[in-house]
């Protein structure tokens, strides 16, 4: 069955002759000749899942693997198609997951990330929160052009599948998308890797952090998570429910926290009747730190989270993790971001 879905017709508009012709040339994946040709349609899809009895599962396909735009045609990945039905007839209810980044060490997106200045970071953020980029792209490219301009990597994104497009500017520039969760996803742990070198390289600034977290110093964190928040590129969409909002941010919070390796940092920690965001334990057995994280809806509500934050550390008494542990000098910290901005609060509670 599958295989006659794959012997698919060209369209009739398109001659014999034209067929011919193309061996000649290139075809590219704006060409609208042979669209169809490069995967599978929607109505594709929708008879494979009807074959074996997945027609429930076309909202997540559609979600991970729809969104290439070949020519005019709306086409999904037949590779990802494929393994994620023949997953499902193995192993009913499995999740999506991204099967280019079992395949490929995605090492263009990597390299793309590398050289992004300021401004290219800010584009990469906005193509996370699911915005298109205006650019123009050249269809030809010789490998070793590729890393020349930052804007020749914007092409072969856009040629090898990392990006597609939605339509075209009144001066012919293709405004360019990331096609779907999975290549999103391959964006994001790009990314996190790039941040984690970034971050964890600046041994300097690190020992500073470190040091101001240990003696409560608000001033010195907030000025290094803040200038940190501008530098990096943020991995959340900003349409994300504030749990998912909070989520990012505690992986950016726990990235130079961890890189202490005379720290044991402990992320949702179940202590006294909840779960704490984050928990160090620090090379001083007498002492312990606690972080409590908040997203705000605006700038002006960053003091009230903050406060929100630690009122919840004292009403579900987290303390008591680290209490049992023989740790009696503690620090609370109350954190709360929005979008690249934080403030930073902190109570002390000593052993009388």
């Amino acid at each position: 069955m599958l295989s006659r879905i794959l012997r698919r017709p060209t369209k009739s508009k398109k001659s014999s002759l034209s067929a011919i012709r193309v061996k000649a040339g290139i075809v590219s994946i704006t060409d609208s000749r042979f669209d169809e040709q490069f995967g599978f349609t929607e109505k594709d899809v929708r008879e494979l899942l009807k074959i074996y009895h997945l027609e429930d599962h076309m909202e997540e396909v559609k979600e991970w693997y729809d969104g290439y735009r070949f020519g005019d045609a709306d086409i999904y990945c037949p590779w990802d198609v494929i393994n994620h039905v023949d997953r499902l007839c193995g192993e009913p209810g499995a999740q999506p997951q991204s099967y280019w980044l079992n395949t490929s060490g995605n090492e263009l997106v990597k390299r793309f990330i590398d050289k992004a200045n300021k401004t290219t970071r800010d584009e990469i953020e906005r193509l996370i929160a699911g915005e298109a980029i205006e650019k123009s792209v050249r269809m030809e490219l010789t490998y070793d052009e590729i890393d020349n301009h930052i804007d020749n990597l914007w092409s072969v994104l856009f040629t090898t599948g990392y990006l597609t497009q939605t339509g075209r500017t009144e001066l012919g520039a293709y405004k360019l998308v990331i096609p779907n969760k999975e290549v999103r996803e391959v964006y994001k742990l790009q990314i996190k890797e790039w941040f984690s070198h970034t971050v964890l390289s600046n041994t300097g600034q690190l020992t500073a952090f470190w040091t101001a977290v240990e003696k409560g110093n608000t001033e010195s964190i907030e000025k290094y998570l803040n200038r940190t928040l501008s530098n990096s590129i943020s991995v959340f969409d900003t349409k994300a429910p504030e749990t998912e909002k909070e989520n990012s941010y505690h992986t950016f919070l726990v990235g130079p926290l961890a890189g202490n390796s005379d720290w044991l940092v402990k992320s949702n920690v179940e202590a006294g009747e909840g779960f704490a965001d984050i928990v160090v334990e620090t090379e001083n057995p007498d002492s312990g730190i606690i972080f409590e994280l908040k997203y705000s809806r605006d700038a002006a509500g960053l003091d009230k989270a903050c406060e929100k934050a630690i009122a919840q550390m004292k009403d579900r008494r987290y303390e008591e993790y680290l209490k049992n542990d023989g740790r009696h000098d503690l620090l609370f910290y109350g954190v709360a971001f929005y979008k690249k901005r934080c403030k930073v609060i902190v109570e002390e509670q000593k052993e009388k």
